[in-house]
């Protein structure tokens, strides 16, 4: 594989391949040669760094580094999160077709149909009000309890799916720090709140700290009694759910072979379907089932999730461009990029090789956005004129849901499309001189001032369009970057389904609560932290 990398290198150096600008100037069909689509999706990757030359390069690399080997094993069960010793197996959680799927031996369909069915029942009878609070009242607010997985998805897609909310008010609770819980319980009523408990092992410090806090919440409020009538949990851990008062016909399971970050798909994503109902849904399980069908068995240089996934590591390995920013021109959207964030970066974000040597040249993106147009006037400044060229990654969808506001969503189309031209396109001393003195600028004045206008284009994108975001839209949209991700922990050669970085500031948390408690000393640690432990004593209030 290295060799290949040195291939591109060498090309995109001889081809002047980072010269998008020049590329579309000598080429009138380079739109309709690098775009690919599923239906009604349209992914322009035109305005990246790729000629024939690099994209035969890349298709060549994705053969040699295994692509579809390891798509195959990851959809079969094998166990490839090796150094857990698990599969990876969050489409079976959206495998519509109920095709077999095994581990160890067994089909998990049934259960994993079973408990989808448990999870559409109880949203049905939490959106009807036919399950009620301990005093009677149909449960109006919703507030989930996670962190990480457990909060990021069920976050980003209930926002998302808003003009399909048409269940309780959805909430949302992960940080331990106790602004978090605090401010959202002044929103909500003991009588009409639900509380969702998401945690695996039931252990995650953060969960059971705010849990608790609702516990007493409800408790204090209602009465002992009334706290199995408030909580659900979604974990595996029934002795310990039984322990906190939640009854065993309220716990939602799921299993070791779905990542935390690839969990929405599973009862993980109970909000949501509270939100949106079970209809919605399982559309949204469709959408996703769609884009693995279509991983699966589409040509390389037609996948979708391919094509990215080989242009992303091309931007990172070869290019050597160290961030990706995620853009969706859609205010509902907002927590896509810190949802990819997640699953970019805690993915691929690793050092070491399969072979547990280090990695040779670059690992995962820092992954980064906001929605557009906002992101416009704040950061836009320095991927248009900054030092650095950093990938962009463009969303809209041809249509809103606010016919009667049609001029607004035009305007938001005419920002992104600009966008990505201005991007592309840049501006030369001479066009930003010119502008300048067809003003009425004075020459000697213009020249001073037009380097400051001057553009160097070449910044590549890509653009997603798309008909509207629906369910289905959403689902394909999370699956494809989903299986990007997998695409370059491949090529990377790692695993992407670990997060042994997550677990490190785990434990040097649980170490250091006794010292900042004051019930052990902080000898033995760095003087930094000593002098901060000492530092916050000196400033806590009794």
């Amino acid at each position: 594989m290295q060799a290949i990398v040195e291939q591109l290198k060498s090309t995109a150096a001889a081809t002047n391949a980072t010269d998008i600008r020049a590329a579309f100037a000598a080429d009138s069909g380079r739109f309709s040669r690098y775009t690919a689509s599923l239906d009604d999706l349209l992914m322009d990757y035109s305005k990246t760094a790729v000629n024939d030359e690099i994209m035969a390069l890349l298709l060549k690399l994705a053969a040699e580094g295994g692509v579809e080997k390891k798509r195959d094993e990851m959809f079969s069960g094998a166990p490839i999160n090796f150094t857990e010793g698990r599969a990876v197996l969050h489409t079976a959680l959206r495998n519509r077709s109920n095709t077999p799927v095994m581990v160890d031996g067994k089909d998990v369909m049934p259960d994993v149909n079973g408990v989808l069915a448990a999870m559409g029942k109880f949203a049905d009878g939490i959106r009807s009000g036919n399950i009620k609070g301990a005093t009677g009242k149909a449960i109006t607010d919703v507030i989930n309890i996670g962190i990480g997985g457990s909060d990021l998805g069920p976050v980003m897609a209930t926002l998302a799916l808003a003009p399909f909310h048409d269940g309780p008010k959805s909430h949302f609770v992960s940080n331990i720090d106790s602004a978090h819980i605090a401010d959202i319980l002044k929103l909500v009523q003991p009588e009409t709140t639900l509380f969702v408990v998401a945690s695996k092992t039931f252990t995650t410090i953060e969960t059971m700290t705010n849990a608790q806090t609702a516990r007493d919440f409800i408790s204090k409020a209602l009465g002992e009694a009334a706290v199995e009538h408030h909580f659900c949990a979604v974990s595996t851990a029934l002795d310990k759910v039984a322990t906190f008062g939640i009854d065993s016909a309220r716990v939602f399971g799921f299993w070791d072979w779905v990542g935390g970050r690839y969990s929405i798909w599973s009862a993980i994503g109970l909000p949501l379907m509270i939100a949106v109902g079970p209809e919605n849904f399982g559309k949204f399980l469709d959408g996703a089932h769609a884009m693995d069908n279509h991983f699966r068995t589409a040509p390389i240089e037609k996948n979708l999730p391919v094509l990215l996934g080989l242009i992303g590591y091309y931007d990172r390995n070869v290019l050597g461009y160290a961030t990706r920013a995620i853009l969706p021109y859609d205010q509902r959207l907002s927590r896509f990029p810190a949802y990819l964030q997640q699953l970019d970066m805690e993915s691929n974000g690793k050092g070491v090789t399969i072979d547990g040597t280090p990695v040779e040249g670059n690992s995962g993106p820092v992954v980064w956005g906001e929605p557009g147009t906002n992101g416009q006037h704040a950061f836009y400044q320095l991927i248009h004129q900054g030092t650095s060229v950093i990938p962009a990654e463009f969303m809209i969808a041809a249509n809103s849901f606010e016919p009667e506001l049609r001029h607004q969503h035009q305007l938001l189309i005419a920002n992104v499309l600009a966008q990505s031209e201005a991007l592309m396109k840049g501006r030369t001393f001479e066009e930003a001189k010119k502008q300048l003195t067809d003003r009425g600028m004075e020459d000697k004045k213009a020249d001073f001032i037009a380097p400051h206008r001057v553009f160097t284009g070449n910044r590549p994108s890509i653009t997603f369009v798309y008909d509207q975001l629906t369910p289905f839209a959403l689902g394909r949209l999370i699956a494809l970057y989903e299986h990007r991700v997998f695409v370059e922990g491949v090529l990377f050669r790692i695993n992407s389904f670990d997060q042994w970085g997550v677990e490190l500031g785990k434990e040097l948390a649980t170490g250091l609560l006794p010292v900042v408690e004051g019930k052990e000393s902080a000898e033995g640690h760095d003087s930094s932290t000593i002098g901060l432990v000492a530092a916050l004593k000196a400033r806590a209030k009794s």
